[in-house]
Order: structure tokens, then C-alpha cells, then sequence
């Protein structure tokens, strides 16, 4: 699946991921591919994802909403 991490700075990633797991504000969720429409606030936390290669990367946020449709994972962070 595609996965975009957008701050008001700059884009943090663009790329392909196998998964990712969010800090969501109602808990941590992970998204795989084909995951069903889906709407949330996230909270201060850690991004983790695996690209296709099995490179793990982190990514450290203050908060935000992520948005998941049709294999796209959009990530507006603070």
C-alpha cells in the first residue's frame, strides 16, 4: 500500500509499505493492505512501518488524523 506522512513543514515519507502501525487517539491500530475505509485523530506518539524491502522505519509525530482508502494511507501530522 501507498503511505504519505505530511507535516506543515515538509513531506516526511512517500512510499511503498507492507504495514504500518499508528499512535491512534483511541489506541494504536495497524493497517495492512486491502484494510477497510477508515478515519482517525492520532495522538502523540510513534509511526512504525515496514516497507516492501522489510526496512523498519519510525517516525515521531504530535498528533494528527490518518486517513486509509483503496490502499492509500494519508497521514496529516502535526
Amino acid at each position: 500500500m501507498k503511505l504519505e506522512i505530511i507535516t506543515p513543514d515538509k513531506k516526511l515519507y512517500d512510499g511503498k509499505v507492507k504495514s504500518a502501525i499508528f499512535p491512534g487517539s483511541e489506541g494504536s491500530f495497524g493497517v495492512l493492505d486491502d484494510h477497510a475505509p477508515f478515519v482517525s485523530t492520532l495522538k502523540a506518539g510513534t509511526i512504525q512501518i515496514i516497507e516492501d524491502n522489510n526496512e523498519k522505519k519510525e517516525f515521531v509525530i504530535k498528533g494528527g488524523v490518518a486517513e486509509i482508502k483503496h490502499n492509500t494511507v494519508m497521514v496529516l501530522a502535526d
